[in-house]
């Protein structure tokens, strides 16, 4: 087993599953996949630890089965980060140019970014991503890069995503007691796009929503860059808390009844069917009506498409997405849930599919490990950034970690 210089790891710990995937990292920055390991996970709730010797196992359980597929072995990974305290919102920073031909330079670039990212943010909270969405000079918007113009004052919106800094660290602690180093946390939906969305979609406009057991995240892309992030501390696993409390059946029962006969959707040809429960030994114990089964479900499914429709109406962002929605995560698998996602957004939607990524088959039409993926693709660019930067002088702009989140992020 041998350690590659090239040989990037994203890691989610997911409420339900534990991914790591190993992706080499070509001459011209391309990923390619070759190793996935998954474990069962035990010690996370709502995408974030309650139990860390357990999770520490089910991480070196998934960390152990990528080393061996992929032939390497791996001492740091990309960590996807997720709960219901992460948040995000736009922030505008200002700075006057000073310099007397009023020629912008690529320190007024520096200085507008650090007032926009002077912020006040609880004491207890930690900044985790600062995206850079665009540049104004006199009031001229959508700006790339104002070096070299002319201009009395230069602004710079940005997003912001902070969280807990205790509770961002716990992850990070679980890691690291396996002698496995952090190279950089990564919000996770910001992970599922990257491995999902290409420059175009980005461009047109598309929201990206991660469907785990525990959380849902969901980002927006307009014009190119991340114009909204969020998380809900609800999933899949409420979908079975409420079969279970619904049917009267336990949960393990009702989880099975979700995978099996699940839809997003109630079909009138459904009315009158039911589902007969089978003991182990003997006749069936009861049944269930397959109508009321999927009517539980629709309802609990539209109210998480509605809590985010209802988050992004007010800055009318559902009107920029011309290219729809993109589901992933293990609730994408859920039949119907495109067409639930259609009537409630009014957009098309669709199964998320990774892009520009190579590798194994298996693991990129999983839509469980779009996160994973997009952890690795992080770490790509990451990779992709430090060899040039060592190649040569860093020229031009540099800003912060995220600029792999707008449109010029190529693999």
């Amino acid at each position: 087993m041998s350690k590659s210089s090239s040989t990037v790891v994203g890691l989610d710990i997911g409420t339900s599953k534990i991914c790591a995937v190993a992706g080499q990292v070509n001459e011209v920055g391309g990923l390619n996949i070759i190793g996935v390991g998954q474990a069962k996970s035990r010690g996370v709730r709502k995408g974030e630890i309650v139990d860390a010797t357990l999770a520490a196992e089910d991480v070196r359980n998934a960390i152990v089965e990528a080393e061996q597929m992929a032939d390497v072995e791996i001492r740091s990974v990309y960590l996807g980060v997720s709960g219901g305290h992460i948040r995000g919102f736009n922030n505008r920073g200002f700075h006057p140019v000073v310099s007397s031909d009023r020629e912008i330079m690529e320190d007024d670039v520096q200085d507008v970014v650090k007032n926009a990212k002077a912020i006040n943010l609880p004491s207890e909270n930690r900044v985790v991503h600062v995206v850079r969405q665009h540049f104004l000079v006199d009031g001229q918007d959508g700006i790339l890069n104002p070096v070299g113009m002319f201009g009395a004052r230069v602004e710079v919106d940005i997003h912001v995503i902070h969280g807990n800094f205790n509770r961002l660290q716990n992850p990070i602690r679980v890691v690291k007691s396996l002698q496995v180093e952090v190279d950089d946390i990564v919000f996770t939906g910001l992970a599922s796009s990257l491995a999902l969305l290409s420059n175009q979609q980005k461009e047109l406009g598309a929201l990206v929503i991660d469907m785990g057991s525990g959380t849902t995240e969901y980002v927006v892309y307009s014009d190119g860059i991340v114009k909204h992030t969020g998380v809900l501390a609800v999933g899949g696993d409420h979908v079975s808390n409420d079969l279970a409390y619904g049917l009267k059946v336990p949960l393990a029962r009702a989880e099975q009844l979700k995978l099996e006969f699940g839809a997003a959707i109630v079909d009138p040809s459904v009315k009158g069917q039911t589902i007969p429960l089978t003991n182990d030994v003997g006749p069936p114990e009861k049944s269930v009506n397959l109508e009321h089964l999927r009517r539980i479900m629709y309802l609990r499914l539209e109210e998480i498409f509605q809590l985010i429709a209802r988050e992004l109406e007010p800055a009318g962002l559902l009107n920029y997405m011309r290219c729809g929605t993109f589901l992933c995560g293990g609730g994408a698998r859920i039949p119907e849930i495109n067409t639930l996602a259609e009537k409630v957004f009014g957009l098309p939607a669709s199964l998320g599919k990774t892009n520009s990524i190579s590798g194994l088959k298996s693991a990129l039409d999983q839509p469980e490990f779009a996160a994973a993926i997009g952890l690795a693709k992080f770490g790509s660019f990451e990779h992709k950034k430090r060899a040039e930067e060592h190649g040569s002088f860093a020229q031009g702009l540099k800003s912060t970690f995220s600029h792999f989140f707008r449109r010029g992020a190529k693999a």
